[in-house]
């Protein structure tokens, strides 16, 4: 079987299961249905392909997958911009993937630094990859109450750190999201052990992050809403969005912006003053 088939073919049968004939637009095959999603020989004439065909695609066994029946399967499965993204990675050849070889440690982009020195008065946080803390500025730790130190881990302290689901009011929807930006990286990254390491650690002690990983569920590091109960400053409010450059997608500023005249614009400058008095002990 070639390498990646099996999640290539994994994902088109979670897509599958979920969407209904109906949803598809077509008329269900006769026959009993065991399940409510497209049958195969559904979704193999909404792409235009033979059933064989799409048999093999979902079993791994086809050796190759062209950008056309890519394509095609996005279309028939509704897939967004994300999915289809994840898609196409999932069957990009060995020839199109990124070498296993020895990887360099990451340094922060120095654009990127600049521009967190310029949104001081928001929080600020910026990812490599793997979820790896890059750097942050003082405000983040004064909102979440955790150091988060460059080269710590915000994938652990959003998981494995107790806290996190006490502070972060709707940390269920922020979680959910989180795991589906770490699917997407391992779409786009299937030689890196260290995140598959990662991934395997946190599903084996959190079910949350198993049933979401099992889900097949992606996502970009896009527009998210974050509600902070911070036990000083009361209830913040934040619109997370996530800004990378074209050189370096694997890094991406995270910054936590705020309504203008808001009550967490307006407590955001007392923080800041508290600095490392805000930690949580």
């Amino acid at each position: 079987m070639p390498p990646g088939r099996t999640a290539f073919g994994d994902f088109l049968r979670s897509r599958r299961d979920r969407l209904t004939p109906a949803q598809a637009g077509m008329a269900p095959f006769p026959g009993p249905r065991r399940v409510p999603g497209l049958r195969k020989e559904e979704l193999a004439v909404l792409a235009g392909l033979s059933p064989d065909h799409y048999s093999r695609l979902e079993q791994g066994r086809q050796a190759t997958v062209t950008d056309s029946v890519v394509d095609a399967l996005a279309r028939a499965l509704r897939l967004d911009e994300v999915e289809h993204a994840h898609l196409r990675d999932l069957a990009a050849p060995t020839s199109r993937r990124r070498g296993g070889g020895a990887e360099a440690p990451q340094r922060p982009d120095p654009g990127l630094l600049r521009l967190m020195t310029a949104l001081d008065h928001v929080p600020v946080l910026l990812l490599g990859r793997r979820a790896q803390v890059l750097a942050r500025n003082a405000l983040l730790p004064a909102v979440l109450g955790r150091a988060l130190e460059p080269g710590s881990s915000f994938a652990r302290y959003l998981f494995l750190d107790p806290s996190a689901r006490e502070r972060i009011v709707n940390w269920a929807h922020f979680a959910a999201a989180a795991v589906g930006a770490l699917r997407f990286e391992a779409g786009r990254r299937p030689d890196d052990h260290r995140l598959a390491a990662l991934v395997a650690e946190l599903r084996a002690a959190d079910p949350d992050v198993a049933r979401w990983w099992d889900d097949h569920g992606v996502r970009d590091h896009t527009s998210v809403a974050k509600r902070i109960a911070h036990p000083t400053a009361g209830p913040l409010a934040f619109g997370i969005e996530a800004v990378s450059t074209p050189h370096d997608p694997g890094q991406r500023l995270v910054v936590y912006t705020v309504e203008p005249d808001s009550p967490t614009a307006h407590v955001l400058p007392m923080l800041a003053g508290w600095g490392a008095e805000a930690l949580s002990p």
